[in-house]
């Protein structure tokens, strides 16, 4: 059994699954989501093949993998896309354009200078809505958008990380939870209740833009430790492995995941 969209037949491998049961327990609410991508990064870990293009262009079966992205959000009826671009961006801009191609909508919100993955938020705060989602250029997420937004409402906080407990599995770990709370994050310590890991996607309320300062460079691990301080940091675990291509295996392990679960 097979879906088509867009050119491309999914097999029912590990995300046609995912969609299946998410259907079945009618756990795909029907709610407005935005998603902001940060795509800006100088993408260095992957050497020559980012030399002359963002990573989002990097290209995965002759397609560049920021369709890719695109795509798993249009299945979740997810149309309302920010790309916050900078090194390169006129790349993505040329050849995504309003993203009408991919069944989106796109918003750019273009960095004069490098202002890191949190200052880029800063930077587009006049197209955000009042909550919103925030994912890297790099990653490939199984997440239920509207499913983790309604729970991030119900708890009347400022910010939401999806974590996975990961256990150095995919990268270090950089995350302890403590209950439904964030209570550390590093990328650079490490303790023994460091077990989980930022799985790529978070939720902000509009007012915790205010702890960023504007025209500055900020990264999100400094976001983040501010919204620990003040205890407005939830948690909101993800069940299955996530890919990236940040970096070299990173990439190596997509490419695999792509041949194995779509056909042309």
């Amino acid at each position: 059994m097979l879906t088509s969209y867009d050119g491309l037949e999914y097999s029912l491998g590990v995300y046609a699954n995912f969609i299946f049961l998410s259907y079945v327990y009618g756990v795909f609410l029907k709610m407005d989501v935005q998603v902001v991508i940060i795509a800006g990064g100088l993408a260095t870990r992957l050497g020559a093949l980012t030399k002359n293009r963002p990573k989002s262009m990097v290209e995965i079966r002759n397609r560049p993998f920021l369709a890719y992205q695109l795509e798993l959000l249009r299945y979740q009826e997810i149309t309302d896309i920010i790309l916050c671009i900078g090194h390169l961006g006129t790349q993505i801009k040329e050849f995504f354009s309003d993203g009408s191609k991919y069944g989106v909508h796109i918003n750019y919100s273009v960095e004069d200078k490098p202002l890191g993955t949190a200052g880029a938020l800063k930077n587009a705060e006049p197209l955000l809505d009042n909550i919103f989602f925030v994912m890297y250029g790099d990653s490939y997420l199984f997440l239920n958008f509207p499913q983790v937004q309604s729970y991030f409402i119900s708890q009347n906080k400022l910010a939401l990380a999806t974590v996975y407990r990961n256990h150095d599995s995919y990268g270090r770990s950089n995350m302890v939870i403590n209950g439904n709370m964030v209570t550390k994050y590093s990328k650079l310590e490490k303790s023994n209740d460091m077990v989980y890991i930022d799985y790529g996607a978070s939720v902000f309320n509009k007012k915790a833009l205010q702890l960023i300062p504007e025209n500055h460079a900020c990264s999100l691990e400094d976001f983040f430790i501010r919204l620990i301080e003040k205890k407005q940091l939830l948690a909101f675990e993800v069940d299955h492995r996530f890919y990236e291509i940040g970096s070299p295996q990173g990439l190596k392990d997509f490419k695999a995941f792509v041949k194995e679960t779509i056909k042309r």
